[in-house]
């Protein structure tokens, strides 16, 4: 009889996606946009924290959004209604971007005039963590209300973070979050991770936050 032939069809699929994320992060290298691939659970605050983000920058940076969502836009709306450059992306039930879909989008969107891109990744800890989209940089959201254990249940999406924002200290006092213990599971997983905290509804601690971008982005534009 003839030899078997086993043709392992996944390990095919994501060498295909490591190739065209990586082709995709080279092209946004060589026009220096900086894409920033949002994660978080729903209710962390990425919108707000987008938004927040942008009222920051505008004057000196050109930003645009990716907003990714199974279905609907609102989203999208918000941004577009705050004079930031947006896309809405359909997943069409996939629970997370991957590279194909974010080159796909990037095509649509234009991006040669953009100095900063952001990718708000659909809403949940899990999926989004297991797809490399060809980003610059990958920022997660853990909000106070979530808990400081949030490392420990889902360590992939903590391991793969470039930066580490911790949201809606404002609420700290109502919650039972421990910073320290916090810090201590994403150190954990992630020794080199930007750990932040702070309130994208009040402000506090988003200095930090806008000096990383700025830094973040002059450095991939100037060794563009």
């Amino acid at each position: 009889m003839p030899e078997l032939k086993i043709i392992d069809v996944q390990e095919s699929v994501f060498a295909n996606k490591d190739r065209i994320a990586g082709e995709t992060r080279r092209k946004l290298h060589d026009q220096g946009t900086f894409l920033v691939n949002l994660m978080a659970s729903p209710g962390a605050g990425k919108t707000c924290t987008l938004l927040r983000t942008f009222r920051e920058l505008r004057d000196e940076l050109r930003i645009g959004v990716m907003e990714a969502d199974i279905d609907a836009q609102v989203d999208a709306d918000r941004m577009q209604a705050e004079g930031m450059r947006t896309i809405q992306v359909h997943t069409g039930g996939a629970c997370a971007m991957d590279a194909v879909m974010t080159r796909d989008a990037l095509r649509e969107f234009h991006t040669e005039d953009l100095d900063l891109l952001f990718l708000e990744n659909v809403g949940n800890l899990v999926c989004p963590a297991e797809e490399d989209v060809g980003s610059s940089a990958r920022v997660v959201i853990l909000s106070v209300p979530e808990g400081d254990d949030k490392p420990e249940k889902y360590p992939l999406m903590f391991r793969v973070a470039d930066v580490v924002l911790i949201n809606k200290i404002d609420a700290m006092e109502y919650f039972d979050f421990d910073r320290e213990r916090a810090i201590r599971n994403i150190r954990l997983r992630n020794p080199e991770a930007e750990i932040i905290f702070l309130s994208a509804k009040t402000g506090e601690g988003f200095d930090a936050w806008i000096r990383w971008l700025r830094q973040a982005v002059q450095s991939w534009q100037y060794n563009a």
